[in-house]
C-alpha cells in the first residue's frame, strides 16, 4: 500500500473534525427539526451519516491539496508522505518505541499545548482587544482568576504525566498484539478517513455515556464536579478533572478506537492531536471565526444537565439537548464565517424587567 496521491481536489481547504461536522448538521443545515418529526433513532441516523460524509468530504479535500503543495514545494516526485516515513524509520530503525512515544505522547502534547498557551495568552492579558468581542459568555474570566488557572494547571499536567502517559506506555503492547504500529507502509488516506469514522462513532458513544454517567448524584459531587468549577470554560481546562474522570472521559473514549482498527501510528498521532484541538475549541470560552461553535459544550458547563455529547447525536436520540434547543445558544450553534460576533447578530432576549 502507499499513501494516497494528489487527487485535484478543489474544495474547501479546513481540517475540520468532530465538532465541525456536528456543526454542518445541527444548524448549518437545518435538519434538525425535520429529523426530530421523523423518530429518534432514524434521525440519529441520517444525523450520523451527514456529519460524517460532510467532514470527510473536507478532509479529503484538504490533506489532496496540501500534499500537491508540499510535493511542488519540495520537488519531491511520487508518494511525499511515505518517503517522509521511510526516512523517519531509517532514522529510528530498531528503536521504534521512541518513535512512538514521539507520535503517541509528544506530538499530541505539544499540540495541545501550543494551542492552549495561545489562548491562555487571551485569556490571561485580555489581548488582542478584538478577541474579547467573541467571549460566549460576556463578562466571565475578564480576566481569569489567576489562583483558579494555576491550580488547574497543576492538575492538567498531573493527568497527563501520572494518569495518561502510563496508560498511553501500557496501549503500545496492545498496539503490538493488533499488529505493527510502525509498520513499513502507511495507511491509504481512504484508510485512514474510515478509520477517523470509526473513531468518531467509537468516541461519541463511550464519550456520551461515561460523562452521562458520572453527571449521576452518585459520582457527581465526588468526581464530575471537579470539572464543572468552572461554569465559564477555557481552552486549558478541557483535561482539568478528577483522575476517574480523566480515565473514562478523556482517555478511554479516544484510545480505544486505534485498539480496536489496530491502527497505524500515523493514524493515532493525527486522531490524538485532532481530538486534543477539538475539545480545546469546545471549552475555549469564544466563538472564534472559522473554528467549530463551542456553544453546544459551553451551554453544558453552563447548565450541566444538557449537551452530554460531542456529535450531538445521542443528546438528539436521548432528548438530552431539548433545553438547548430552545436558546439563542442553539441559533448560534453554527460555523462563524465572518468577523462580526454571533452574540451581536443573533443576541440574546432582553431580560423582562421585573
Amino acid at each position: 500500500m502507499r499513501i494516497l496521491s494528489p487527487i485535484k481536489v478543489s474544495l474547501v481547504r479546513r481540517p475540520w473534525s468532530q465538532q465541525l461536522l456536528r456543526i454542518f448538521l445541527t444548524r448549518g443545515f437545518k435538519y434538525a427539526t425535520t429529523f426530530h418529526q421523523e423518530g429518534h433513532i432514524w434521525a440519529s441516523m441520517r444525523k450520523t451519516a451527514f456529519i460524517l460524509g460532510s467532514g470527510l468530504l473536507l478532509l479529503v479535500a484538504f490533506w489532496n491539496t496540501v500534499t500537491w503543495h508540499l510535493q511542488r514545494f519540495w520537488g519531491t516526485s511520487g508518494y511525499f508522505w511515505q518517503a517522509q516515513w521511510e526516512r523517519l524509520l531509517s532514522r529510528f530503525e530498531g528503536k521504534e518505541w521512541t518513535l512512538y512515544v514521539i507520535g503517541v505522547i509528544e506530538v499530541p502534547s505539544l499540540v495541545f499545548w501550543s494551542f492552549s498557551g495561545l489562548l491562555l495568552v487571551v485569556d490571561t492579558t485580555g489581548k488582542p482587544n478584538f478577541i474579547s468581542r467573541y467571549r460566549i459568555q460576556v463578562g466571565k474570566n475578564e480576566p481569569v482568576d489567576t489562583k483558579k488557572l494555576r491550580q488547574c494547571i497543576r492538575t492538567v499536567l498531573f493527568n497527563q504525566v501520572v494518569i495518561s502517559l502510563p496508560m498511553l506506555v501500557f496501549l503500545y503492547p496492545i498496539l503490538k498484539l493488533r499488529g505493527d504500529p510502525c509498520h513499513r507502509e502507511l495507511p491509504t488516506f481512504h484508510w485512514f478517513l474510515l478509520e477517523l469514522a470509526i473513531f468518531t462513532l467509537i468516541e461519541e458513544v463511550l464519550f456520551y455515556y461515561s460523562h452521562r454517567l458520572l453527571h449521576h448524584p452518585t459520582f457527581y459531587k465526588k468526581i464530575h464536579k471537579k470539572h464543572h468549577e468552572w461554569t465559564a470554560p477555557i481552552g486549558v481546562i478541557s483535561l482539568y478533572s478528577h483522575p476517574i474522570d480523566h480515565v473514562t472521559s478523556n482517555m478511554l473514549p479516544v484510545m480505544v478506537g486505534p485498539i480496536v482498527m489496530g491502527s497505524h501510528l500515523s493514524s493515532i498521532t493525527m486522531w490524538f492531536s485532532l481530538a486534543l484541538i477539538i475539545t480545546t475549541i469546545s471549552h475555549c470560552g469564544y466563538h472564534l471565526p472559522f473554528l467549530p461553535s463551542p456553544e453546544f459544550h459551553d451551554y453544558h458547563h453552563l447548565e450541566f444537565s444538557q449537551c452530554y455529547g460531542v456529535l450531538g447525536v445521542l443528546d438528539h436520540l436521548h432528548g438530552t439537548d431539548t433545553m438547548f434547543k430552545q436558546t439563542k445558544a442553539y441559533e448560534r450553534d453554527i460555523l462563524l464565517l465572518g468577523f462580526t460576533p454571533l452574540s451581536e447578530s443573533i443576541p440574546d432576549a432582553p431580560k423582562k424587567m421585573e
